[in-house]
């Protein structure tokens, strides 16, 4: 059979393996970030709620002539997917179990799987993968060419994570048990892309180290890794970049440094303990501040990511964020309006606020009134500008940085305004 593997702008990670696993069964497997129709049966593989109302992939599913399958992490609410898009079925869960199933049968009595049935939706219960080790993915042959973050391509280490965060879809996703590849199907893996040509590897998973976790850190087994992957890639071509402030200290700092490009980022999310609190981040601000200030002590240069416009922050709660900008002096910042994502507590907690507490709702009245932002909008441009000035070597303001991060901060608002509009559509099942 031939298959079309669609990741629409990006190869994600879990695109490539359902298409090795694919391949290895006798299928002609082509992945694609292109829409294309090319195949007996086409994937979608779709990572962010807002490619639902992408106009361009919508005209492409209601022309398709064979199957179409939906997955990725839209599929937690397929209700959301198959309303939106006119596509044959939609994985809800783990799809490594699932995907040969469904390509070589079709959606009736496979597991973690919805469809249509006339007018009604069926949904199966999801299958949930005990062991995460799996084939050598597809990889495009041009996948040293792109650039997410810096990386060519992110790997999946592991899945599940400790944290409760409210605006975090992993959890709820992938569950709270921590469920890890072994370290011979990573190595394989990257020895794999190496030969490729692919240099530059991120390690994902959420947080990278939790890799090996069995009831605490395994520390040697994070280390280890970052040894074997440092040996094949070079230290310089490595990345852990998204770490919990809980979950390092000085071996694990040290390894970072020692085997990766030097760099990670936090999610401090805030600079304020109730805000953090409503996040259910599990840390307090002095945890975020201790964090930084071990990281630095190894020599790790620190970025840290940071929400804005969350339901209920008040001017307060984001000026004590800007403190602790000016405090911690952190080498790079993100920032970005909460995006409530269905199937995440924070879903519910936006269809729940009023828009007058809702800061995405309210308009700026404040410094930067004459750009008619509205208040989410108005603190992300702020942050933004005052993270600049709060670096240890700060960067000049100039007209292009000036009006690149007022259209980001503008986008920001308008998709994630969106993103409400799919949530208020479809409120029951969010």
């Amino acid at each position: 059979m031939k298959i079309q593997i669609i990741s629409p702008g990006v190869y994600t990670y879990g695109s490539m393996v359902l298409g090795g696993i694919l391949r290895d069964r006798g299928h002609s497997v082509n992945i694609s970030k292109d829409l294309r129709h090319d195949g007996d049966v086409i994937i979608l593989s779709l990572f962010s709620t807002l490619q639902l109302l992408d106009p361009a992939i919508r005209e492409f599913v209601s022309k398709a002539g064979p199957p179409v399958y939906c997955g990725g992490p839209v599929g937690i609410c397929p209700e959301m997917v198959l309303g939106e898009l006119d596509v044959d079925a939609v994985a809800m869960c783990e799809g490594e179990g699932i995907i040969a199933r469904l390509v070589e049968a079709g959606p009736e009595g496979v597991p973690g799987v919805a469809y249509r049935e006339g007018e009604e939706i069926i949904r199966s219960e999801p299958l949930r993968m005990e062991v995460i080790d799996h084939t050598m993915p597809l990889f495009p042959p041009d996948l040293s060419e792109q650039s997410v973050r810096g990386a060519n391509v992110y790997i999946e280490t592991h899945r599940g994570c400790l944290g409760g965060c409210t605006f975090c879809q992993v959890p709820r996703f992938f569950g709270r048990n921590i469920r890890s590849r072994s370290l011979e199907n990573i190595v394989e893996e990257v020895r794999e892309l190496r030969r490729m040509g692919v240099k530059r590897v991120a390690v994902s998973g959420g947080t990278a180290s939790l890799f090996g976790y069995r009831n605490a850190l395994d520390k040697d087994a994070f280390i280890r890794m970052l040894q074997e992957l440092s040996g094949i890639l070079g230290r310089k071509n490595l990345s852990v970049p998204d770490m919990r402030v809980d979950l390092v200290d000085d071996e694990i700092l040290e390894a970072i440094r020692e085997y990766t490009i030097g760099w990670l980022f936090f999610g401090i999310e805030s600079g304020s303990d109730r805000m953090l609190k409503l996040m259910r981040k599990g840390v307090t601000v002095l945890d975020n501040i201790r964090a930084v200030e071990l990281a630095r002590s190894h020599g790790v240069k620190v970025g840290g990511s940071f929400i804005v416009g969350y339901p209920g922050e008040s001017r307060e709660d984001f000026e004590q964020t800007l403190d602790f900008m000016e405090e911690a002096m952190l080498d790079d910042v993100f920032v970005s309006i909460a995006e409530p994502i269905p199937g995440t507590p924070l879903a519910r907690v936006a269809l729940n606020t009023p828009p007058a507490d809702n800061p995405l709702f309210c308009e700026h009245s404040g410094a930067f009134r004459a750009l008619r932002l509205s208040e989410a909008e108005a603190r992300c441009f702020e942050m933004m500008l005052h993270g600049e000035n709060c670096k240890p070597v700060p960067r000049a303001i100039s007209e292009a940085l000036y009006n690149t991060y007022l259209n980001e901060a503008r986008s920001q608002g308008k998709d994630i305004r969106e993103v409400y509009g799919l949530l208020n559509k479809y409120r029951e099942f969010v």
